[in-house]
């Protein structure tokens, strides 16, 4: 007998609502382990994420025969994560706000405070930014990405969501948007703030370590 292609939506829902413990263990497999990296940004121990995490797989469990697939798999599994973890979140002081229509404005990528305000010279750098060495390096060198989860950790709770699932997590604007319930403006406009942060934090860190 062929194996089913369970990476096909509507194969995986049948077999699920089947009973397929093969079906399960295909699902587990692909998203467990960031079902707890964004389970992780609404709780405070990891303890409590994987608490998080079961209370997720066990809602799965019991509600795939009530899934009408008018979302993928993957953002309906994700949404109910993430309600969830903001569940957790307000018993723990750690609250994210729920979906808004309001549009968020933008932020400068660079304080504007870094440019020159004369009439001749406005907008160019009083101290331009150091050039990074070695990109690829930088990229992978532990030291680096630790500083990036310690700046995510402190970003604003809607900000920390939003790029935990675009940048760590590699998911499509789309995929943020169906699973977040938030308009497309909103999204881009917090990653766009979150990354602004990231970036400076990183840009701070290395101009230290070169001027030391």
């Amino acid at each position: 007998m062929a194996s089913l292609d369970f990476s096909d939506d509507d194969v995986l829902v049948k077999a699920l609502a089947a009973g397929d413990s093969d079906a399960f263990a295909y699902l587990l497999d692909r998203y467990h382990s960031s079902l707890v990296r964004l389970a992780q940004q609404y709780v405070a121990s990891r303890a409590v994420a994987d608490e998080v995490v079961q209370e997720t797989w066990l809602a799965v469990i019991s509600g795939i025969d009530r899934f009408e697939q008018r979302s993928s798999l993957k953002t309906w599994l994700f949404r109910i994560l993430v309600n969830i973890a903001r569940s957790h979140g307000v018993k723990e002081s750690r609250s994210i706000p729920f979906a808004t229509t309001t549009v968020l404005e933008e932020e400068p990528s660079v304080d504007p405070h870094r440019f020159r305000r004369g009439l001749r010279a406005r907008g160019a750098w009083k101290r331009p930014p150091l050039p990074w060495s070695e990109p690829e390096q930088r990229a992978v060198d532990a030291e680096t990405l630790a500083t990036i989860q310690a700046v995510i950790d402190r970003l604003p709770p809607d900000q920390r969501e939003v790029i935990t699932m675009r940048d760590l997590l590699g998911w499509s604007a789309a995929e943020v948007c169906h699973a977040l319930e938030v308009t497309d403006s909103n999204q881009r406009v917090l990653l766009h703030r979150a990354r602004s942060k990231v970036r400076g934090s990183l840009e701070r860190q290395y101009d230290q370590d070169r001027e030391s």
